[in-house]
């Protein structure tokens, strides 16, 4: 088996990616949780319709209807209220997890708990989200999809034996097909994958995630529809729209950070109050409630009134009482800890400002601004600009406002990145007290093989010499090293060390200590053609320090050693690359003594 291993190594030095047998099989459960995940949205997506007709209109229906529809009059401040508290009971008493929005509970499944999810989450998310959103909640289905799609697919992950990278693959290729089978979107679900969920670029990770995407938007068209959810066309933007964009992307920072800031104050003010927070979504309902006597349209899921939004439809004071209403009573919502979505009020909020900027923007279009400031909300507000760019695209097919769209999301993300320490999603795992990093690169051990970092002059010790001359010339009070390659005739035998030599007591003193130390077991050995983070893994598996190295598996022949600290060599150079700053190029003579 360590033959193998270490010819596998040699193998995956010679190519762009490591070796990995396994995609066949993680690709065929793709297949099948791309088919799992739409069926997840068809079951979420009826029970919000379900939901609002028996909230708003007390029939049993699966029609699709507004919640601004209804003819309750004051009694609507109650219903969200009503909604909140069956939430609140269902978290009490059958899982906290279905808490909250659903893509930071995923991050934390996948970075914190092996991508292992609950069934009771797979069950109870959906349902507690058609509960909330039907009740009037201003929340869009696609995070609970995404936590309901991730959960399916780390419970079928879970009944077959595999590790929990793989089960990370299939976790994160359930919940992006579950954002697909809503939006149709796939290639922004798979842009989402790599720029929120995956934290790593590989093919067994992108691999599952593209076709389990695939699969959801092959089959979306039989529920919901063909084409895009807002289908629009805007004309070319001009060259003052340079300018427009810049500003549109600013403000859009601007309003991104104060949404994620009000959000952590509201939470914080909930976290105060004196009681349980089983009752905190029943006192959101009621704020809910008051904003949709308010604003009627700012219930619900709201797609219709992207839709307007985007199109143009109201007048400008509608808009900017709708968004006014729309941000408070989402933040107090989210705040008080119940289930629900953010993209969809992103994309409310976001159509929003552009709609009201448009006044004042050259250069495009009232619908083009909408657009594009709807974009760069979602991407200051989530840092995920690609994912931004390509989902506003998908969801309209407008390649008119491609160009307009990259450079607001841009400056909007660039913006938060600079004034905001963490995103709306990871703020909420870092109050559990989890760190998560979002920057990732390639692996500088990955980069580097053994040959260039190992110590070629090595100390052996022969496995001819007695074991008392072993201790006294090599683990005496000269010492030099903590462990030593043990060798016959340039042939690797195996590693010994200090703990090994006492432990075989006086009786083994006078004994060949290859004889003593014989096991019939192949040695632990690396090869010059190894990289260094495969054998940062190996030494950190065997609880190990150093790693004698051979030419080859079968001769196994010494030709260094490579230690821990000799895998710190390539962090030198990064460390140089990324600190010392230096001017190689030098404009302009250079002053001389010559006059």
């Amino acid at each position: 088996m360590r033959a193998e291993r270490s010819r596998s190594a040699v193998v995956h030095r010679g190519g762009d990616f490591a070796p990995n047998t396994r995609l066949i099989l993680l690709s065929t459960f793709a297949i099948a949780i791309g088919a799992i995940s739409t069926a997840g949205a068809m079951f979420l997506l009826s029970a919000i319709r379900f939901f609002t007709n028996l909230f708003f209109f007390q029939t049993f229906s699966l029609v699709a209807r507004s919640p601004a529809e209804n003819h309750l009059g004051a009694w609507v401040i109650l219903v969200p209220a009503i909604g909140g508290l069956i939430v609140g009971l269902m978290a009490r008493f059958g899982s906290e997890k279905i808490r909250g929005h659903g893509i930071p509970e995923a991050i934390e499944a996948i970075l914190f708990g092996k991508s292992r999810m609950s069934p009771k989450v797979a069950i109870l998310k959906p349902l507690s989200s058609g509960i909330v959103i039907g009740s009037g909640g201003p929340f869009g289905a696609e995070g609970p999809i995404i936590m309901t799609g991730g959960a399916a697919a780390s419970m079928l992950a879970q009944a077959f034996h595999l590790t929990a990278a793989e089960r990370k693959a299939l976790l994160v290729a359930g919940a992006c097909a579950g954002m697909t089978a809503v939006f149709g979107t796939p290639l922004a679900a798979i842009l989402l994958a790599v720029e929120l969920l995956l934290f790593e670029l590989r093919p067994r990770s992108l691999l599952p995630v593209a076709l389990s995407c695939a699969v959801a938007g092959f089959l979306r068209p039989l529920w919901a529809g063909a084409g895009p959810l807002f289908p629009g066309a805007t004309p070319p933007a001009t060259w003052t729209a340079l300018v427009s964009c810049c500003v549109a992307g600013l403000a859009s920072g601007v309003v991104s950070a104060a949404m994620t800031l009000l959000l952590y104050r509201i939470e914080d003010l909930f976290g105060r109050l004196p009681v349980h927070w089983m009752w905190w979504p029943a006192l959101g309902g009621l704020v809910v409630g008051i904003g949709g006597l308010i604003a009627p349209r700012a219930l619900g899921v709201g797609y219709d009134v992207i839709g307007d939004l985007l199109a143009n439809h109201l007048v400008a004071s509608a808009v900017l009482a709708l968004l006014v209403v729309k941000l408070v009573i989402w933040a107090v919502a989210l705040g008080s800890g119940t289930s629900g979505g953010v993209l969809a009020p992103l994309l409310m909020m976001g159509a929003g400002l552009g709609s009201l900027l448009s006044r004042w923007l050259p250069g495009g279009s009232p619908e083009l601004w909408a657009l594009v400031c709807m974009a760069a909300i979602l991407g200051g507000t989530m840092r995920a600009p690609l994912t931004a760019v390509v989902f506003a695209f998908g969801l309209t097919h407008d390649s008119n406002a491609f160009l307009p769209t990259i450079l607001a999301c841009a400056v909007a993300y660039g913006f938060t990145v600079i004034v905001m320490p963490r995103s709306i999603l990871t703020e909420k795992i870092a109050r559990r007290g989890r760190h998560v990093f979002r920057e990732y690169g390639v692996d500088v051990l990955e980069r580097h093989s053994v040959e260039e970092v190992m110590t070629r002059t090595v100390i052996e010790v022969p496995a001819t010499l007695c074991v008392a001359d072993v201790h006294t010339r090599f683990f005496g009070a000269g010492q030099r090293h903590r462990a030593y390659p043990l060798t016959t005739e340039g042939r690797l035998v195996g590693m010994v060390d200090r703990p090994t030599i006492v432990a075989l007591g006086p009786e083994s003193a006078a004994q060949p200590i290859g004889r003593v130390l014989e096991t019939g077991a192949s040695p632990e050995f690396a090869l010059p053609t190894e990289t260094c983070r495969s054998i940062a893994h190996r030494l950190a598996a065997l609880g190990r320090e150093r790693l004698p190295v051979v030419d080859d598996p079968a001769e196994l022949r010494l030709v260094g050693i490579v230690s821990r600290s000799d895998l710190l060599k390539p962090m030198r150079a990064q460390h140089e690359e990324e600190s010392v700053r230096e001017r190689i190029l030098h404009l302009g003579r250079r002053a001389t003594g010559d006059g």
